[in-house]
């Protein structure tokens, strides 16, 4: 129950923010499932739908999978894949899309912790096939996490969370985009996340999606095999 002395006042503030810049404020809506084999080996799915307004004019949404190789608590690598499908503004998916995109995406993960607090680096090769051509893109992400509240079931509910991530490409102006969030998660259960975040994209002249503030909400779940003797506490940070 304490969650919702820090759900009500957020959200509060995210409507009361929404009335006033109904023009400005997209949705960003993220579903994750996660299946954990082992300690080593685990397998993700994700949809997510955006939009350009308030829970309107939506213009993009994709579905993507992979799989992950722990080699270490503090080093994972991924190979995942999906389709990207981004529409024009003025409405909901108006055509035609601006962007029609299945990108393949090998990426490293970095964590340190320092108390509390966890810092993790993610590098992301992305190789694009898009409407527009092949294309190749480069990310690169620094996130910090605190997990907090009272520990229940071997984990704290609570995380706070900040993140900035870099993109560029192999031809000019080389950089893309910046993505920056703020986020806050609560765990109801071991295998539940549900998130709530604000995002801030800037693009510098590029037209396959639009840089803007969203507000962000997401729900991840995760299954872990039987057989594993161990379980992560499932607060590192989201893949978006």
């Amino acid at each position: 129950m304490r969650f919702i002395y820090f759900l009500v006042p957020l959200l509060v503030f995210v409507f009361n923010y929404c009335n006033g810049q109904q023009n400005d404020l997209g949705s960003w809506n993220i579903v994750n499932i996660k299946y954990s084999v082992n300690d080593h080996w685990s397998a993700f799915g994700e949809a997510q739908v955006r939009s350009l307004k308030f829970y309107s004019n939506f213009h993009y949404y994709e579905f993507k999978g992979g799989v992950n190789y722990k080699s270490h608590k503090n080093v994972i690598y991924t190979v995942g894949a999906g389709t990207y499908q981004t529409y024009k503004e003025g409405g909901s998916f108006v055509l035609p899309k601006n962007n029609d995109e299945f990108r393949i995406w090998p990426q490293l993960v970095l964590v340190q912790s320092i108390g509390n607090l966890k810092i993790e680096q993610r590098y992301r090769a992305e190789f694009r096939f898009t409407s527009n051509g092949y294309k190749n893109r480069f990310r690169y992400r620094l996130a910090a996490s605190y997990p907090f509240g009272k520990v229940k079931n071997d984990f704290k509910p609570f995380q706070l969370s900040a993140s900035n991530e870099l993109f560029f490409t192999t031809t000019e102006p080389y950089f893309e985009r910046n993505r920056i969030l703020l986020a806050f998660n609560y765990k109801p259960t071991k295998s539940s996340t549900i998130q709530l975040g604000y995002l801030h994209q800037f693009d510098y002249k590029i037209n396959d999606e639009t840089g803007r503030d969203f507000f962000q909400i997401g729900y991840f779940f995760e299954l872990f095999n039987r057989k594993m003797k161990t379980h992560e506490d499932g607060l590192e940070l989201k893949d978006t």
